[in-house]
């Protein structure tokens, strides 16, 4: 096996999340960098939109490396993409396929159910709920929290900071409700 098909094949979790574990302490390690894709979007902001907002008041040239980190991951993610894209369609369980069968959703292209996840699904109830007020609820919840998932449960939890541990106890328990408790009323709109 060529190492390009090697890289092409899903990664057990066993050496992908080691992987993505190591990013935290290899940033701290070689430049004193917290590990964090939140925060790039109000560097973003700072350096587009110049305005008299204290929030985006800052020395944001200092972060620029953050700016090159998500570069690199969009980047990568065009390239594994477009070239090194699994052939294999994608395994997905049969008891999933059949829970979200019994809402409708039969189309899944990847991972993503097109009847959820489409231009033609936005403009829909069910669609408008999911991408609009989700995004939107997404964003609140990284800006009260201080930071993202990644950044909690990854960083945050690799410096033993309490604060990233309630912080990534929350969002489990909030996802956990959710998909048992309003994904389904929402998935039957």
């Amino acid at each position: 096996m060529t190492i390009i098909e090697l890289i092409k094949q899903p990664w057990p979790w066993y050496i992908a999340g080691p992987l993505i574990g190591l990013i935290a302490p290899a940033l701290l390690l070689i430049g004193n960098k917290s590990f964090g894709i939140s925060a790039s979007l109000r560097h973003t902001c700072a350096i587009l939109i110049p305005s008299n907002i204290s929030f985006f008041k800052y020395n944001w040239k200092r972060e620029m490396w953050n700016m090159v980190f998500v570069l690199g991951i969009l980047i990568g993610g065009i390239i594994a993409s477009v070239y090194l894209a699994n052939p294999n369609s994608i395994i997905i369980n049969p008891a999933l396929k059949a829970d979200l069968s019994n809402y409708g959703i039969t189309e899944i292209n990847g991972l993503l159910p097109t009847q959820l996840f489409s231009w033609e699904s936005l403009l829909t109830l069910r669609g408008f709920i999911m991408m609009v007020v989700g995004g939107f609820l997404v964003g609140f919840g990284v800006s009260y929290a201080g930071g993202c998932t990644s950044g909690h449960a990854i960083l945050g939890i690799s410096n033993l900071q309490w604060p990233s541990v309630v912080a990534t106890c929350c969002f489990m328990i909030g996802g956990f409700a959710v998909v048992n408790l309003i994904m389904p009323y929402i998935l039957s709109l």
